[in-house]
């Protein structure tokens, strides 16, 4: 596959403004790209498939011969571009999307999120949310998981739930607006609203988050929210190993979060709306 990747890859990145803006999306070093593209190295398995991910396209497809893949490429923009020129929801979230991508670029990375937790009030629900550009458009994915209560002595696999949320992110006046819903059930959606941070280093990011508890009353609810800024590479086992509950005089949930979450609560920290 590799005698035709370099001019595979020059043909996808003229899609874009420049090599520096395909690298940095990337998060490959550009000398290093730029011996992809000369066909002097060859991409690790990990930098092949976050090119891949990235442009929207298969590995083996990255080694066809560059007429055939050239046509590849022009058949699937233009049935994305027709597809996205009669879906009303993708014209209704275009002037946002146009505008987000040289704002919310310097927030793409992995977070620790901090929140009252809506189904177990007075607890502190950790996740671990990853945010990333995918073509242009912001996504995010947030990794949940909660204890069950022990009160029938389950086995312990039955002690927890797992929940996976994928979402979208938009910038709109100097606020981060993220809207997910949970992709194992598909029951239910939140909102989160983020202040930016406007100093160099990305920390903490305050807001609130607004959704419905996972018990059988589905109750809306609102909480603040803390983001914790972990970096653009992690070790996502061992950060997933921290995604739980804690209760809030929890020695690992430092005196700051707990005073971010803290402010203008009722009942436990949540706003809820009966």
């Amino acid at each position: 596959m590799y005698e035709h990747l370099g001019d595979n890859l020059k043909l996808l990145c003229s899609h874009y403004r420049s090599i520096a803006e395909v690298c940095r999306k990337l998060g490959i070093n550009r000398a290093q790209f730029n011996r992809y593209l000369g066909g002097q190295s060859r991409p690790t398995a990990h930098n092949l498939k976050r090119i891949c991910d990235f442009f929207g396209v298969e590995a083996y497809e990255l080694g066809l011969p560059g007429e055939q893949f050239a046509q590849l490429i022009g058949l699937r923009r233009h049935d994305q571009e027709r597809s996205g020129a009669n879906d009303p929801l993708l014209e209704l979230f275009q002037p946002l999307r146009d505008n987000a991508s040289s704002l919310l670029s310097r927030y793409c990375g992995y977070y620790f999120e901090y929140a009252n937790c809506m189904s177990v009030p007075g607890q502190i629900l950790l996740s671990l949310v990853h945010l990333r550009e995918d073509r242009g458009s912001f996504v995010f994915e947030r990794q949940e998981r909660q204890e069950r209560s022990r009160a029938g002595q389950a086995p312990a696999e039955e002690w927890v739930v797992r929940c996976r949320y994928l979402g979208a992110a938009f910038y709109l006046q100097d606020r981060l607006f993220l809207i997910d819903y949970e992709s194992l059930t598909d029951n239910e959606m939140s909102q989160t609203i983020l202040i930016p941070s406007f100093k160099s280093r990305i920390g903490r990011l305050n807001g609130l988050k607004t959704g419905v508890s996972s018990g059988d009353r589905r109750t809306p609810a609102c909480t603040r929210v803390v983001w914790d800024y972990l970096g653009s590479e992690i070790n996502r086992v061992n950060a997933y190993r921290q995604v739980m509950l804690y209760a809030p005089d929890d020695p690992r949930i430092d005196d700051d979060i707990r005073q971010r979450l803290a402010g203008a609560q009722i009942r436990d920290g949540l706003f809820e709306i009966e």
